[in-house]
């Protein structure tokens, strides 16, 4: 069960987040920033695709609030929480420092990570496991161009839903589910993860890079993938006593504000 500090902060062992992509145009950083405010944890692991370098080489893109998502982990960091940056295909550069250590700060290609549980976790990317990536590099950028655009329309559609009071809603996920390839494809790429889980001995995995929130028992291997920032805004978290689940903060958020409301209503009262 997850603790509270004071009246919406959450207090969390460890979170999970990936997929931010940082310098992309449908970057939901408004939402993460939300998220990080109401999230205290002991240790905060970037799984990936934090910084997307690929889009930045196409065309520059950096407004105020992603610079104020790395000044809040930063500034985390800097207040005692431990954190972890594993490097994804779209910030590979960052591979090159596997191993370093700035401070509360530590970038590994990979890492095993002890729930409170005892439960070993392998923590990746996940890149690896996508053959289009592994053996066709230029055809993941064309690829990657396409799905762009589909994720670049995101913002639009859901500034037309909250003006008319709608929840957030994904156009490029809504496409992925009902692509029988896409279906196959993100089977695929689970079993290769779990599989490589297996072969390292650890008892759950947790990845990124395929953009879909999951946590599923594949063969006794627990799969957990913790979503990304551009198109569901969720993340992994583990509580106190080792329980690994996935928020979903766009529908968190509202049952927080409801909560909140309720509480005004009850204390007018």
């Amino acid at each position: 069960m997850m603790e509270r500090n004071g009246r919406s902060t959450l207090r969390l062992r460890s979170v999970f987040i990936s997929d931010i992509h940082l310098g992309f145009k449908g970057c939901s950083a408004e939402l993460l920033l939300e998220f990080l405010h109401h999230v205290d944890m002991d240790t905060l692991f970037l799984v990936g695709d934090i910084i997307d370098v690929w889009s930045m080489q196409k065309s520059m893109f950096w407004p105020q609030s992603h610079n104020n998502v790395l000044r809040t982990i930063l500034g985390k960091a800097k207040r005692g929480t431990k954190v972890i940056f594993v490097p994804g295909n779209h910030d590979e550069v960052f591979r090159d420092f596997d191993g370093a250590v700035f401070g509360n700060l530590e970038i590994h290609r990979e890492y095993i990570h002890y729930c409170a549980d005892s439960r070993r976790v392998l923590v990746l990317h996940g890149d690896e496991f996508d053959s289009v990536v592994k053996c066709s590099p230029w055809l993941a950028k064309l690829g990657s161009n396409i799905y762009d655009i589909l994720l670049a329309i995101n913002p639009y559609i859901n500034r037309v839903r909250r003006m008319l009071n709608l929840p957030h809603w994904s156009l490029s996920a809504y496409l992925k589910s009902k692509a029988k390839q896409a279906v196959q494809y993100i089977g695929s790429f689970e079993d290769a993860v779990a599989q490589a889980a297996r072969k390292r001995g650890v008892q759950a995995v947790v990845c990124g890079h395929i953009h879909r929130a999951e946590i599923r028992d594949i063969d006794g291997i627990l799969y957990c993938n913790d979503g990304d920032w551009v198109e569901s805004c969720s993340s992994l978290v583990e509580d106190y006593s080792g329980q690994l689940r996935l928020i979903d903060w766009p529908t968190l958020r509202e049952e927080l504000r409801a909560e909140a409301a309720a509480l005004s209503v009850g204390q007018a009262a």
